[in-house]
């Protein structure tokens, strides 16, 4: 009989507080060699080495020195080959040439297959290029099969002192698996060490959310079920499997997307307000959340599968995997009883959006004559805009111009690339990979925070309802609109967003 996640959590080793860093004591970072696990693979091409690249020559991270180590049999030029030109195809900060020519000598590179000891080597002349008081970051970009075995190598090369290590979900696929997995990587790193990475809470717009909340006193009074009605977080996506069918087909929207990112935006939405804004108590905070949530019911959630899904190369053709999933949960505390919170999230859909809707209770319209268009658009929303332009909006009904009572839905709309500060905003991993080198903790996930959540999901993963198919281009499959009945989903939008001039 497995333990729960909240009894677990008594077991797992902290440092004492004053050995949590903070946001007032992180001003001096050590300087850190990172040492990339998966250093040829996608995520490190597309935003890891990118996102280092911009780090180093900003002046925003201490100084670093990279040992990228993965299957392929490259050397140190190959690899700066390979670095250069993923920075070039992929990085939203493009590097001049006499930038390349300051980050390319921090490259290393050291194949998988050389083992233990020569990693360790590189990392030792790494280090004797940064003095003292230098740090490690262990960047986890591998297939989470291989987490174990990059673990446990880096135990053998002597590298868990002084060390932090990232990784990448999906951090177990049911709370057995998670308990083992946090249980293995607990034998070598402490708890205070792991950084479990979910990119969507790096994102400006996921944080703005601790500022709209908590920092103006128009929405923290009414931010609870007296005034709330419903929350929506909907992230549709247009990509496909993307060559990942072994990866999917074992784990499904649900795993994939939901424990590991949606409920983890969700936590930021309806978290009380923590102590300080410091990384224990938001996680304390998010780890609250996640043991009042109710359990997930099949009978309130749908899922899905594209059509020609089972037609993909590695896909069984009978399989069942959902690559669509809509559900509808509940948070068993006095601020969110009796307010239901609807995530969707699927491959192939109408549109790759990620917003968070907050929809506000309906005022009283009996003043108000027939045909005004009150309430004819729906209740007023505030909607958060995940997407890397960060974007709010708050919807509210006003007076159409002109003679008589008719009334518009209207929008007031921020976005972070209208101000003068649009520059300094980071991608999710750069800031990610900063708040590691930090050992700040705000934006990361704990071990006793997801296996909360995969206790919350034991109804569900013994008992799925069916997929039910539906076209790809589309937002799902029918029965989502009753599962969401008397209300409506936000997306498509009723509106579009005000685009900066």
């Amino acid at each position: 009989m497995v333990d729960t996640a909240q009894s677990r959590a008594q077991t797992i080793a902290y440092p004492s507080p004053d050995a949590r860093p903070s946001r007032r004591d992180s001003e001096h970072v050590a300087p850190h060699v990172v040492v990339l696990f998966g250093a040829t693979g996608d995520l490190a091409r597309r935003k890891l080495l990118p996102g280092l690249a911009h780090l180093s020559v900003s002046s925003l991270a201490p100084d670093i020195e990279i040992v990228g180590t993965s299957l392929e049999d490259y050397d140190d030029e190959s690899f700066k080959t390979f670095a250069r030109k993923a920075i070039e195809e992929f990085g939203s900060h493009k590097l001049s040439e006499e930038q390349w020519t300051a980050f390319a000598p921090r490259l290393r590179y050291v194949p998988q297959s050389a083992g233990p000891d020569a990693l360790a080597q590189a990392v030792a002349d790494a280090e004797a290029e940064l003095g003292e008081e230098v740090r490690r970051l262990h960047y986890l970009s591998v297939p989470p099969k291989a987490a174990l075995q990059v673990i446990t190598m880096l135990d053998e090369a002597k590298l868990v002192e002084r060390s932090r290590v990232v990784m990448e979900k999906p951090f177990g696929t049911d709370l057995d698996s998670a308990i083992v997995l946090n249980d293995q990587v607990h034998e070598v790193f402490a708890e205070s060490q792991i950084f479990r990475i979910d990119h969507f809470l790096g994102k400006e717009a996921a944080q703005n959310i601790l500022a709209f909340r908590f920092a103006n006193g128009l929405f923290e009074p009414i931010w609870n079920r007296n005034f709330i009605d419903h929350i929506q977080i909907d992230i549709p996506e247009t990509l496909g499997l993307d060559r990942r069918a072994g990866f999917y087909e074992s784990t499904g929207a649900y795993k994939d997307m939901v424990v590991t990112h949606l409920f983890q935006v969700m936590a930021f939405v309806a978290m009380e307000p923590p102590t300080a804004l410091e990384p224990r108590a938001i996680s304390e905070e998010k780890n609250k959340v996640f043991r009042s949530l109710l359990p997930v019911k099949p009978e309130h959630v749908v899922r899905g599968q594209y059509s020609g899904y089972r037609m993909e190369e590695g896909v069984a053709r009978e399989s069942d995997t959902e690559t669509f999933i809509a559900l509808k949960v509940g948070i068993d505390n006095w601020r969110w009883a009796g307010v239901p919170f609807y995530l969707r999230t699927g491959k192939r859909m109408a549109e790759g959006q990620r917003i968070i809707s907050i929809a506000f209770k309906e005022a009283p319209k009996s003043m108000f004559p027939a045909g005004s268009g009150v309430g004819s658009q729906g209740p007023d929303h505030l909607t958060f805009d995940l997407a890397d332009e960060s974007k709010v909006s708050l919807s509210f009904y006003g007076k159409r111009p002109g003679p008589g009572m008719k009334l518009d839905k209207l929008s007031m709309q921020f976005s972070t690339h209208e101000t003068e500060r649009a520059g300094d905003v980071l991608e999710a991993y750069e800031r990610l990979i900063l708040d590691a080198m930090r050992g700040d903790h705000t934006l990361f996930t704990t071990a006793e925070g997801i296996e909360s959540l995969w206790e919350r999901s034991i109804p569900l993963l013994d008992d799925p309802p069916p997929v039910k198919m539906y076209p790809p281009g589309t937002w799902g499959p029918n029965a989502i609109h009753q599962l969401i009945a008397p209300h409506a989903w936000r997306l498509p939008f009723e509106r579009a967003w005000r685009q900066a001039r």
